[in-house]
């Protein structure tokens, strides 16, 4: 395989935008390639990632994008994997590149919900869920993740203020990060006073509906390496899986096996150890997620991520930082920008861009995306070049 750099990366603030979807992912695009010091021409395909395009009544808008950058001709497609869809975006991207099919692509995620009411939201999001078993019969992922909550605590003893101590340290985070959809911390007292939304899941255990887009662009380095402005991350590994969509279907609810799969698959094509990663951007849409996500993929043996977390060795000044970014939970989670998002963060660190939440000289660092409750996941890995 040809080596697949990272040469640029940008996103939006998430939040709520004026801006269409195409309108962002263009935007967003551009900078991408400015970062990088390369042109729209340079790319050869674009895979784009907008699960919810019809909430705009737009489908197939990778065209219309690519137009919009001035390179109708270039070829694209639109991949969808539910919450995980720019990081499998991001996947075919490097299998093209590694494949040497092409010298660069563009993987560019956008989403728009916020001129929808919170029910029309709701729907659009569950539909990502198993709609025969599921939704249709009440189930939000809130409470999907909430019976992940639960068995956790019952198998471990996981703790409300263990739980919390994700939320408190990912909206500390998000604080210092200009793209964050929310960037005030809150307090462990906030977070226990906070509304239930599906028992043992307080409202600041969810992540918000966001809006936003990103873009990663990916060069094979014997093309570009000559004209890049930026410091590229090499992508190391990249891996994905999948699982059983339901949770009614799994034999244990105590964490996701696509993380697993994804997580061991990562290893072994890296060849690198758990020991040697500096940073995680893992897929905190829930508090328990993150706490999930950390066990998985081999971090902390099992039920013992929470205590771990509420003991501050995943703060950014702890011996494993975690979603510096502010995570799904706090950056914010526009479903198909968010994969990408994460990549933006390494970018960002690698090149001692993230101002306040800059990590001290991080060379190596993953990201964890997962579609619904893990039906999808895709983890990556990246070294600083």
């Amino acid at each position: 395989m040809e080596k697949v750099w990272v040469a640029g990366a940008a996103m939006n603030r998430f939040g709520k935008m004026t801006d269409t979807g195409r309108e962002a992912a263009t935007k967003v695009a551009l900078d991408a390639l400015d970062r990088a010091g390369l042109e729209p021409k340079d790319i050869g395909y674009t895979f784009v990632s907008n699960a919810f395009g019809i909430a705009e009544k737009q489908a197939h808008v990778g065209p219309l994008i690519n137009t919009s950058l001035g390179i109708p001709e270039v070829p694209s497609c639109t991949i969808e994997s539910a919450c995980s869809s720019s990081s499998a975006a991001l996947h075919e991207a490097f299998v093209h590149v590694a494949g040497g099919f092409l010298d660069a692509a563009l993987v560019v995620g956008a989403e728009k919900l916020s001129h929808l009411d919170t029910l029309a939201s709701t729907s659009y999001f569950a539909m990502g869920a198993d709609y025969a078993y599921e939704s249709r019969n009440g189930a939000t992922f809130p409470g999907l993740y909430a019976t992940l909550a639960t068995a956790h605590m019952h198998r471990y003893g996981t703790k409300a203020e263990e739980l919390g101590a994700v939320a408190v340290k990912n909206h500390a985070n998000a604080a210092h990060n200009p793209h964050a959809h929310f960037q005030k911390p809150i307090t462990m007292e906030t977070y226990l006073g906070s509304a239930p939304v599906a028992w043992p899941l307080k409202l600041y255990d969810c992540c918000p509906f966001s809006d936003g887009a990103a873009a990663v662009v990916v060069v094979n380095p014997e093309k570009f390496r000559n004209r890049l402005k930026a410091v590229p991350a090499l992508i190391r590994a990249s891996a994905r899986s999948g699982s059983i969509a339901a949770l009614q279907d799994r034999t244990d609810l105590t964490g996701l096996p696509a993380s697993q799969l994804a997580a061991e698959k990562a290893f072994r094509q890296s060849k690198l150890e758990r020991k040697d990663i500096d940073f995680l951007e893992v897929h905190d849409c829930f508090t328990i997620a993150e706490i999930l996500a950390l066990e998985d993929m081999g971090f902390y043996p099992k039920g013992s991520a929470a205590r771990a977390t509420a003991e501050g060795e995943t703060a950014l000044g702890g011996k494993l930082p975690v979603n510096p970014s502010g995570g799904l939970k706090a950056k914010g989670h526009p479903v198909s920008a968010t994969g990408a998002g994460q990549v933006v963060e390494v970018f960002e660190q690698f090149n001692g861009m993230a101002g306040k939440r800059q990590l001290p000289g991080p060379s190596l660092a993953l990201t964890h995306n997962v579609g619904a409750t893990g039906g999808s996941c895709s983890v990556h890995i990246f070294e600083r070049v």
